[in-house]
């Protein structure tokens, strides 16, 4: 889910459409597929299309698991990724306080923003 806003955020901020457009969820192509793998994949989509991230916010919702003992390692697996240090990569979490489907533990939402430069 991270990383599906991250690429949400990626592909956005560069005006290149969603990750419904790239990656289609009915294309058996992407049944399955490593989440870090289409990240970078987006990341190389932004480099040709002329820009680099600069830095990335996330927040993840989610009632279970608890993420905060993760954040470091996150953060650290996405800089990776998407070429940048692990001080320009902002992962939060939260969680619904047991309202709604998100709060039932029915599911988990995932929210990101990225600031690019032109190259």
């Amino acid at each position: 889910m991270l990383c599906h806003a991250l690429i949400d955020a990626l592909l956005g901020a560069a005006a290149l459409g969603d990750i419904g457009r790239h990656f289609p969820s009915d294309d058996p192509r992407y049944r399955d597929a490593d989440s870090l793998d289409l990240l970078r994949r987006a990341v190389r989509m932004t480099a040709e299309a002329g820009y680099r991230v600069v830095n990335v916010d996330a927040t993840v919702i989610a009632e279970q698991p608890q993420l905060s003992p993760h954040i470091d390692a996150i953060r650290s697996a996405l800089a990776g990724v998407l070429g940048v240090e692990t001080d320009a990569v902002s992962v939060k979490a939260t969680t619904a306080d047991r309202l709604g489907a998100i709060g039932r533990g029915e599911g988990i939402a995932a929210l990101a923003i990225a600031l690019l430069d032109s190259t």
